[in-house]
């Protein structure tokens, strides 16, 4: 299972590096009223990383809310009267 994972990264980080070498233009955003100028492999790589640390985020927080209202060991977390 281990290699078939491995063959997968691979086949994946291979499309990847082929689409960023192949797609070298210059992409320009503008984003409350500053334009910004990068290469499409640097946005998207941009978005990517900022993409996975909302997730992270995200997912974080969702565990964490969801540990402390289902921990009914604790008396201060969801009481009910």
């Amino acid at each position: 299972m281990r290699w078939l994972c491995l063959l997968f990264l691979l086949a994946v980080g291979a499309a990847a590096y082929i689409l960023f070498r192949e797609n070298d233009q210059l992409l320009t955003l503008t984003f409350f009223g500053r334009q910004f100028t990068a290469p499409i492999a640097t946005t998207m790589g941009i978005a990517y990383v900022l993409g996975m640390l909302t997730g992270w985020s995200l997912m974080g927080l969702l565990r964490r809310s969801f540990a402390a209202a289902t921990d009914f060991r604790r008396r201060d977390t969801a009481r009910v009267s």
